[in-house]
């Protein structure tokens, strides 16, 4: 039966369950950058390679996104739920138990898994046991929690690895979600959509890894490969395939992952290219700069130090929070998100004169200007995501968003790590100092994040027919938590058959 009509408020048992898991899956995600060094000089292993623990993440994260929810619609969201939680715990018990790159990159990749299944079956779950205003309120406490766990993700990381090594986040992390597992038995009913076709796209799952994996591979390696050697055209020539092959099985698949003909509404599409370059530049950003920020040659910061040293960053946008939508209402969404990509691109720029001889201070201000920046522009981008459609297709909408969100922080990271290394790489081979070498590597990253946020600017364009709604607390958790998770702006029709 439908969920809509009188309100029905959650229960305790489960806003408690969703809640504490999304606070620590989106805490989890932001703390990692931060423990890399850590967790490079104890395994000895280079950090380049350790950008697999943050790309892979994000890759399995983009492919399992939208099949996880739609496995929780078939086979039960309490039951899916848990197994997100189940594989969460082991995930976290392998990565704090290896001794080598493989368990920590493997471990990551499956948590990659098991985080984006929680937070979209948790998504379910809310919108299951509530309805009307009660079922809004639910979210917007979900929205919240996800925002302050990625808030406060690499301050905890930093701390616990100056307190009891970089294992400890993960302990930690397996002991809390653990703890959800009886908490979920106990009050959460479990629920299905009756209405929904049984097929699962399988296939369209595997393609999404299919281009996103050669894809990354020849982001990250085409350095050393160079770009027109045969593996990096290899690689291209297997994403492109993937691609096409992607949108083939789209067209065929009886319950797609993603519904092509919704990528004909000109503001959803706006709104996902937003919400990607968001994404990217963002997980990038506080990738070169927890990186830079520990190095030796640089401030050699503790894990700890580094992670308050990128709390302006986080302080910004949860301040600018609640002047989001005011804001885009005022001037329209298509304008704010213009703007917002002029700052960040603004601030980008400045970044991309850095040298050795910045002191801590200069990076405050281009950090507060790209973090207020993407703030702006991905609250109104992750509100028209949902409510750009009709209501029964706010659920693909968020699916397409969310994944797009993954793909952006894949792309980009791998994308800035690349450039960075090369520009630091040729820069000591040609006689710099380690500092000025790092310093030139940041600079290089830092062109390529100014061209994807200037890029954003162009979305005027497509999403300018976008209508700003009337400001509520939903509207303000969308924008908090829109850096980590679409959430929607209006009660939700979702199917139940308990």
């Amino acid at each position: 039966m439908s969920t809509t009509g009188t309100d029905r408020a959650a229960g305790l048992g489960v806003l408690l369950a969703a809640c504490v898991s999304a606070l620590v899956v989106n805490a989890n995600t932001s703390a990692v950058t931060i423990l890399l060094p850590a967790i490079s000089e104890d395994l000895s292993v280079p950090v380049d390679t350790l950008q697999w623990a943050v790309t892979g993440y994000m890759l399995v994260g983009a492919a399992v996104i939208v099949t996880s929810g739609a496995l929780g619609d078939v086979f039960g969201r309490r039951r899916i739920f848990l197994g997100g939680l189940v594989l969460f715990v082991a995930s976290c018990v392998l990565i704090a138990l290896s001794d080598g790159a493989a368990g920590v990159i493997g471990g990551r990749m499956i948590q990659g898994a098991a985080g984006s299944t929680i937070l979209a079956c948790g998504m379910s779950l809310l919108s299951v046991a509530s309805s009307g205003a009660a079922q809004m309120k639910a979210i917007t406490l979900w929205g919240a929690a996800s925002a302050i766990g990625a808030a406060a993700g690499p301050l905890i990381g930093g701390a616990l690895v100056d307190a009891t090594g970089w294992q400890g986040l993960f302990w930690l992390d397996a002991a809390i979600a653990a703890a959800c597992i009886p908490l979920t038995l106990m009050t959460v009913t479990e629920s299905r959509d009756p209405n929904r076709p049984r097929s699962i796209d399988w296939l369209g799952t595997v393609l999404v890894a299919v281009f996103l994996v050669p894809l990354v591979l020849a982001l990250s390696k085409s350095g050393d490969w160079g770009w027109l050697s045969l593996p990096t055209i290899g690689c291209l020539v297997v994403a492109v395939l993937g691609a096409l092959g992607f949108a083939t099985a789209e067209r065929r698949a009886a319950a797609p992952l993603v519904d092509l003909r919704l990528l004909r509404n000109r503001v959803l599409v706006g709104s996902t290219i937003a919400i990607l370059l968001v994404a990217g530049v963002l997980n990038a950003l506080m990738y070169l700069f927890s990186l830079y920020f520990q190095d030796p040659s640089t401030f050699a910061m503790s894990p700890l130090v580094a992670g308050v040293a990128t709390l302006p960053a986080a302080a910004a946008m949860i301040a600018v929070t609640p002047l989001i939508t005011p804001f885009a209402m005022k001037i329209g969404p298509a304008r704010a998100v213009g703007m917002g990509f002029a700052l960040a691109a603004a601030g980008a720029a400045g970044l991309a004169f850095v040298t050795a001889s910045w002191s801590y201070a200069a990076f405050v201000l281009p950090m507060i200007a790209i973090a207020v920046g993407l703030g702006v522009a991905n609250g109104p981008a992750s509100s028209a995501s949902t409510s750009a459609v009709p209501a029964d297709q706010v659920g693909q909408a968020s699916g397409i968003s969310n994944m797009a969100r993954y793909v952006g922080g894949s792309l980009a990271v791998a994308g800035a790590a690349t450039v960075s290394t090369g520009v630091t790489t040729s820069s000591a081979d040609g006689g710099a100092s380690p500092a000025d070498a790092l310093a030139a590597g940041l600079a290089g990253a830092s062109v390529l994040l100014t061209v994807m946020s200037a890029a954003g600017v162009a979305l005027i364009v497509l999403m300018r027919r976008h209508r700003a709604e009337k400001t509520t607390a939903a509207h303000r958790a969308a924008a908090a938590a829109g850096v980590s998770h679409t959430i929607p702006t209006r009660p939700v029709e979702t199917r139940r058959d308990r």
